[in-house]
């Protein structure tokens, strides 16, 4: 008898799917201006060329609403062009053990939650643009490779594989990345999604936009990291490492925020240095707000 196929879990919350429409990925080059591939296609979104009409939907922006075209139908009509070739989306996701860190403001919402929600959330917009995309989920069990496709078999299998996905284990050393650099060819967009607080994690991002993919990098912080509401005594632990630390909170919170501000400083610097786009993502925000961040669609307060 056959196995009936495994559910595919539906990583995006409702209230977040009709927030998609505004978000367009397209390829920036370093100066800001968009990045365009080599030929033609027929994929309809945000591109140069009018295509058609279509009915206006909650979500659309404003601007590619056509105001003459409403003022003689007194109806909303999105123009809709034809734009260049397919991208190349790879997102990559650290899931090694820092990733399972839940937020106090939200029980049972860590990192991992949220890189999965955001995974989910660009494989959709890229389904909608047409565009291939591809997963590698690096962690204590090495890499873990959805390679490159397209459409809705596709992007079913890749929510399955961040559905099952678990945070363990410490980055994997260089070596075993190699593989790597044989999925995310040349001209990608490459997306990282993790804490950022690994060398390694920003080695290798540095010497992917070296090597000519265009890398964005969205860390995911915490609300205590932002905000080290602790009062009283105090165990602070590294998941990664072991290392504890018995201290009192209010005697080292200015001096915990003041040293994080400046690490997170000198790695929006490093990456900026680097042309790699960095945004900043804090578990208490709205989902929209980074990615609207990386791509520079509508306001992000």
């Amino acid at each position: 008898m056959a196995q009936s196929p495994a559910a595919v879990p539906d990583l995006i919350p409702p209230q977040l799917r009709p927030r998609l429409k505004g978000i367009h990925i397209s390829a920036r080059q370093a100066a800001g201006a968009q990045s365009f591939g080599l030929h033609q296609s027929q994929n309809r979104g945000a591109g140069l060329e009018f295509s058609q009409y279509r009915a206006y939907e909650p979500g659309d922006e404003l601007r590619q609403v056509d105001w003459k075209l409403y003022a003689r139908s007194d109806r909303f009509f999105v123009r809709e062009s034809e734009r260049d070739s397919p991208l190349d989306l790879w997102i990559l996701i650290d899931t090694s053990v820092s990733m399972s860190q839940e937020d106090r403001a939200r029980p049972g919402w860590s990192r991992l939650d949220a890189a999965k929600v955001l995974a989910a959330a660009l494989i959709e917009v890229a389904l909608r643009q047409g565009d291939r995309f591809g997963l590698a989920m690096i962690g204590g069990d090495g890499l873990r490779v959805s390679g490159l496709g397209a459409g809705v078999r596709h992007r079913d299998r890749c929510l399955l594989e961040l559905h099952r996905v678990a945070a363990a284990g410490a980055w994997p050393d260089e070596a075993r990345l190699r593989p790597v650099w044989e999925h995310v060819a040349a001209r990608s967009l490459a997306v990282f999604l993790g804490d950022t607080f690994d060398e390694e994690v920003v080695r290798l991002a540095e010497r992917l936009a070296a090597a000519g993919r265009e890398v964005l990098n969205l860390q995911i912080l915490t609300t205590e990291e932002r905000d080290f509401p602790f009062i009283g005594g105090h165990r602070f632990r590294d998941p990664e490492t072991g290392e504890e630390l018995i201290a009192d909170g209010a005697a080292v919170r200015d001096g915990f925020i003041s040293r994080f501000a400046a690490a997170r400083s000198t790695l929006a610097k490093r990456f900026a240095a680097s042309g790699i786009r960095h945004v900043e993502y804090v578990l208490d925000e709205s989902l929209e707000l980074p990615l609207r961040r990386l791509f520079n669609t509508g306001p992000v307060a």
